[in-house]
């Protein structure tokens, strides 16, 4: 195998692939990057076994040819090399010599055949639907972070899609917090079964998303795929039963208080820092049209901010933790928001005012 290309167009795929790769994995394989020259393209696969990635990108190949080698030192040779076309020949299927063009620099990595490499899972081209990038990337923004970190309650690891007449919902929890949005699209939307997928590949999906034009995704039993044009990315599926999220969604809330999203964000900001770093507990109190936010650090000391809020209800205290009400705020775009309620005990509904398709609710904490 030997083949040239320009530094930056292979730099970027191999630090893509890199992220796939699990560094605690003990399989030396799945440490490596397999490569594979032909046709005037230079095809690089990664996998952790749960997640792999696959593109396809230009190069000048003189002799095809396949091989693995270590990703993370692949990768650091790459971005240690100066700008320019580089020479890559695979010498006595041993060794990957990487020399830049012209330049007095060599390095040799040594390799694993590619018959060794694991098979990068595939679908029929029949199977895959368009979805816009910016909405599917909305859609994950608006969840993420939602995701339950605990890993006795797997079947929360991760977001839960689901198809529902001509629209996709997505819905993450971590049982104490529910993000919720929907979407649809111009073109048909195959049918599928709800599937969990984890946060690793939607993370990847936005990462690698140019937010125009559309993404291809098929969903089967075990599998997600998604496509872009010369990148294809597939993860294996959470098996266990989603929580049913509809019983959490309120279907009536009595009171609503509407905010500004910027003063209602920088106080929260200023507040939290004497929030009790384990719970992270603060009171937001509502009386009249004044809003306040209070947090105190035992042995340290107490903040309070007061600001202007649009409500006519009773008179109320909520305790809540302030990272539950920042994650959200950081992906509403909208100027005022609305927290819709009934009791100091029950859940809170977090929407952008004009109310958008997706909400957040986040249930209330002990007030002692």
């Amino acid at each position: 195998m030997k083949f040239n290309c320009e530094k930056n167009v292979i730099l970027k795929e191999i630090s893509i692939a890199h992220e796939i790769i699990s560094s605690r994995n003990a399989l030396s394989i799945l440490s490596n990057v397999m490569i594979e020259a032909i046709d005037d393209s230079l095809i690089i696969r990664a996998t952790d076994l749960k997640v792999g990635f696959e593109t396809r990108i230009p190069v000048h190949v003189e002799v095809s040819g396949s091989t693995s080698v270590f990703c993370d030192k692949f990768l650091g040779i790459l971005r240690s090399l100066p700008e320019g076309d580089i020479d890559f020949l695979l010498k006595d299927n041993e060794k990957l010599v990487i020399k830049p063009v012209d330049k007095k620099i060599d390095f040799q990595l040594k390799t694993i055949s590619s018959e060794k490499f694991p098979e990068i899972q595939d679908i029929g081209e029949e199977h895959y639907f368009e979805f816009p990038q910016s909405k599917f990337n909305e859609m994950i923004s608006q969840t993420v972070f939602s995701i339950s970190d605990d890993e006795t309650r797997y079947f929360m690891n991760g977001v839960y899609m689901e198809k529902n007449g001509e629209e996709i919902i997505m819905v993450a929890t971590d049982g104490r917090r529910l993000s919720y949005i929907s979407e649809t699209s111009e073109n048909p939307i195959d049918d599928f079964n709800g599937v969990i997928i984890p946060s690793k590949i939607l993370n990847l999906v936005k990462k690698l998303s140019s937010g125009e034009g559309n993404l291809s995704i098929a969903v089967s039993e075990k599998t997600l795929y998604v496509k872009f044009d010369n990148q294809k990315v597939y993860s294996t599926l959470i098996d266990g039963q989603f929580p049913n999220y509809n019983r959490v969604i309120p279907e009536k809330q009595d009171y609503s208080i509407t905010i500004s999203k910027r003063d209602f964000s920088d106080a929260l900001k200023r507040v939290s820092l004497l929030a009790e770093q384990k719970s992270k507990r603060i009171f937001l109190t509502v009386s009249g049209e004044t809003i306040s936010l209070k947090s105190e650090e035992s042995d340290i000391g107490v903040a309070k901010e007061d600001f202007s809020c649009v409500y006519n209800g009773p008179d109320l205290t909520i305790a809540l933790n302030c990272q539950y009400l920042q994650d959200p705020l950081r992906v509403i775009e909208d100027e005022e928001i609305r927290i819709d309620f009934t009791e100091a005990n029950r859940a809170i509904t977090l929407n952008s005012v004009p109310q958008k398709n997706y909400f957040h609710i986040i249930m209330p904490m002990q007030m002692d």
